[in-house]
């Protein structure tokens, strides 16, 4: 069944043959129905098991603090018997959307079967490995034949740039805050939409959690699957890498105006400094350790006033543990969600309000799943935000 899936799927995208696989991640194990719950234990019951390793994406359900998400009774007794299924395929119960950091990292060049819209750009931009977008139950079907479509980014031709991005003439002091790039990726994924793009004029080296960042972003307000940052990504050595030897086929020029229409669609809120913030969330892509270490500095001991929301990965919290941070956090007000995310499972309180945070993904999909309004800031915005129980954004960066 998974092979004539695979096949079937092959002949739609025009590819000439299948391939082999290294891995997969999946993102089909997040409940969305009855219908995705029977479809994984169809597998199950049919004997399934993949045949390469294979981590998983977030679910519904908080697993390692099962109050976190507020579910009915039958909702989250069929959420978890999905996420059950998917463990009995022999999938790995890594329940997180940023896979390369719970130690799921392809070589380059290798051929993988990913879901997850982030993970697909990090996968193919900042590892080099190829994975196509795969999407939901296409990709265990992926995980169990150990097979893919020779289609799309798994093409060496199709993974090379045709537009040029030019960021050279914003002003330093930009290019180096972390607020900056998942800006960047939203711009970034409403100019290009699936188109590879190569950008030129960010500062080397760049750190993985502003390239998931960037990724993350593209990825939401477009359909990026690979982005270039020349001098820093690994297919993008140079500009004559980036594209094959060609001409780019069109040219942007970034300025400050650009990225502050980006930024400002980033915000359904119209809320300014002293007025209400309901909530603060960050953490997606999930957040990694080196992100909590700037939160708790940021933190410097104070409390939230606020309820904030940190989504990470149970690695990162086994991570938290072993560096003595855990009990700090959450001692301050941080409430750790694990397992899944605020825009995927009810987590937020009741009603609606106004949420802040610095991730550009939960910007784009904050209020159509949700209903909260959003505030886009900076991690600094929101500790400040936390602390004072109301919003303070720091608008000189922007200015």
């Amino acid at each position: 069944m998974a092979m004539r899936i695979v096949a079937e799927t092959a002949r739609m995208l025009g590819a000439d043959c299948l391939i082999d696989i290294a891995s997969a991640h999946i993102d089909g194990c997040l409940y969305h129905g009855d219908s995705g719950t029977a479809f994984a234990e169809a597998l199950v019951a049919k004997g399934g098991r993949v045949r390469v390793p294979t981590t998983l994406n977030v679910g519904a359900l908080d697993l390692l603090h099962p109050n976190r998400v507020h579910f009915d009774a039958r909702t989250a007794g069929m959420a978890r018997r999905m996420m059950q299924a998917y463990v009995q395929l022999g999938c790995r119960e890594t329940w997180t959307c940023a896979p390369y950091q719970a130690g799921h990292r392809p070589k380059r060049g290798e051929d993988v079967a990913w879901g997850e819209s982030n993970a697909v750009a990090f996968c193919n931009s900042v590892l080099g490995a190829r994975t196509d977008r795969y999407g939901d139950f296409l990709d265990i079907c992926a995980a169990l034949t150990g097979r893919a479509p020779r289609a799309g980014l798994h093409l060496p031709e199709n993974r090379l740039a045709t537009i040029l991005i030019d960021a050279s003439g914003l002003k330093p002091a930009l290019r180096d805050e972390d607020a900056f790039y998942p800006v960047l990726g939203a711009w970034l994924g409403s100019a290009v939409g699936d188109a590879v793009a190569a950008i030129i004029g960010l500062p080397a080296p760049l750190s993985e959690d502003r390239l998931k960042a960037l990724g993350a972003a593209a990825a939401s307000t477009g359909a990026v699957g690979l982005f270039h940052v020349v001098g820093v990504t690994p297919e993008a050595p140079d500009l004559a890498a980036a594209f094959g030897g060609r001409r780019p086929r069109e040219t942007i020029r970034l300025t400050a105006d650009m990225l502050a229409i980006a930024r400002t669609r980033l915000s359904t809120s119209a809320a300014t400094n002293g007025e209400a913030i309901d909530a603060v969330a960050v953490g997606s892509p999930h957040f990694s350790l080196a992100e909590f270490k700037q939160l708790a500095r940021r933190l410097d001991g104070r409390s939230c006033a606020i309820p904030f929301y940190a989504c990470t990965g149970r690695h990162a919290v086994a991570e938290l543990e072993q560096a003595g941070l855990r009990e700090l956090l959450e001692r301050a007000g941080v409430v750790l969600v694990v397992d899944t995310c605020i825009v995927v499972a009810p987590i937020l309180p009741d009603g609606r309000g106004v949420l802040l945070t610095n991730s550009g993904k939960f910007a784009h999909y904050t209020k159509p799943n949700t209903g909260y309004d959003v505030v886009f800031g900076s991690l600094g915005d929101c500790v400040e935000t936390a602390a004072a129980g109301c919003l303070r954004r720091d608008p000189a960066l922007w200015s």
